[in-house]
């Protein structure tokens, strides 16, 4: 049940991050109408394929394909 919850919240969030630059967590939470505890699970899938780049910029988590 979890792993097609983290693979559809991943196909959210890689759609909401594609053709951008690349988004702050808060705006993919946004975009995506998502809570925390599924965002963060599908980031973790994405970052798991190697999909993901994640920095810190100005103390705020920036999120942006690969």
């Amino acid at each position: 049940m979890l792993q097609e919850k983290a693979g559809e919240i991943a196909g959210k969030i890689w759609k909401a991050l594609d053709g951008t630059e690349g988004m702050t967590v808060k705006q993919i939470k946004k975009v995506t109408k998502s809570i925390d505890k599924d965002l963060y699970l599908g980031f973790g899938w994405l970052l798991r394929e190697d999909k993901l780049s994640v920095t810190e910029v100005e103390g705020e988590l920036f999120v942006k394909l690969k």
